[in-house]
């Protein structure tokens, strides 16, 4: 069983839609170890802040069949196929990590957004902080301490899911 680390943002209604995305996710992935929730200056475009977090779960799903669910799980809550990257969304989820894969296809992995973005980044080392990255041999949470935290701006929020939960 592989242990995957999954990128979820929105700015588009971004409490109704991560709530219902991870509702989605727990669904079909079962137990998952959620980060914070940071609130973050879009990056890439002009447009609201987003709402950012990191997941953790366990799959026998393979690369591909994770990604396809994803892509599913966004059109499923209103993203529109073929949207530009720099756009605003409803919902986005991105496989940051699957186990140790070192991969180009069927997707980029590690995701390069981890070593790039703070909302990516501080959410994985919260709740991965002892973990290596497979390319930089550094543990996420000494990346995050090392990392350049005036070149985007990030701050947690609070966030209830599921009902009276508090992460």
């Amino acid at each position: 069983m592989a242990v995957i680390y999954i990128s979820l943002g929105s700015n588009i209604e971004p409490e109704r839609y991560l709530k219902s995305g991870l509702t989605s996710l727990r669904e079909q992935l079962g137990p998952l170890t959620l980060s914070s929730m940071y609130e973050s200056e879009a990056v890439g475009f002009d447009g609201t802040n987003f709402l950012n977090m990191v997941v953790s779960a366990k799959t026998h799903l393979d690369i591909a069949e994770v990604i396809a669910l994803f892509k599913q799980i966004e059109q499923n809550h209103d993203r529109l196929i073929g949207a530009k990257k720099y756009t605003p969304r409803t919902l986005d989820i991105d496989l940051l990590l699957f186990d140790e894969v070192v991969c180009q296809t069927p997707v980029v992995l590690p995701r390069a957004e981890i070593t790039t973005n703070a909302f990516v980044l501080w959410p994985l080392a919260e709740i991965a902080p002892d973990l290596i990255h497979p390319i930089t041999c550094m543990s996420y949470g000494a990346m995050w301490r090392d990392y350049d935290k005036a070149s985007q701006k990030l701050w947690p929020v609070a966030f209830e899911w599921p009902q009276g939960l508090t992460i």
